[in-house]
């Protein structure tokens, strides 16, 4: 189980650092796209962004750190969700608004990012389960397995962060 949480704690830490941190590097094109995901008040937008990134901002320190690793993964899973349902959301609107989920992007809301969503839940489930919500629990396998699970987590976290180049990249090429 511990390779597990090493791989997944990689995997969901990672995304959502570099989720919250292209987010702030614009943070006032964040907060102008949010109503194009959820319709609400302009009033509302800027309180929502800062709860967004703050909670985005947690996650990786709360999935590294021994008494918070579950709850980590259960914020993780909370945000996954919530963002999955707005996503899914637009889409029933026929809303296709830029995905700003790792910065400025050009590239609309479509399944795949549904298909994204998914797989990060999974992982945050894959990680609750193996970390439990025991934080005395020694989650930490041998060096050199945690080396290759922790180097899995971050291949796998880079792909998920540049999906949309990937896809667009095979799509001009096809």
């Amino acid at each position: 189980m511990g390779y597990i949480y090493v791989g997944c704690a990689g995997l969901i830490g990672l995304v959502f650092a570099a989720s919250a941190v292209t987010k702030l590097r614009d943070f006032t094109g964040f907060v102008d796209s949010i109503p194009g995901l959820v319709p609400m008040r302009a009033r509302s937008t800027r309180p929502i962004g800062c709860a967004v990134v703050a909670a985005e901002t947690s996650v990786p320190v709360l999935v590294l750190l021994p008494p918070t690793r579950g709850p980590g993964f259960v914020v993780a899973g909370v945000l996954l969700a919530a963002f999955t349902a707005a996503v899914g959301a637009a889409l029933r609107r026929g809303r296709r608004s830029p995905c700003r989920c790792f910065g400025a992007s050009d590239t609309p809301l479509g399944a795949r990012h549904l298909v994204r969503n998914g797989v990060l839940l999974a992982a945050s489930i894959a990680g609750l389960s193996a970390t439990g919500l025991d934080p005395s629990a020694d989650l930490l396998p041998p060096l050199a397995g945690s080396a290759v699970a922790a180097v899995a987590g971050l291949v796998g976290a880079l792909l998920i962060i540049s999906l949309d180049d990937i896809v667009d990249l095979f799509a001009r090429n096809a």
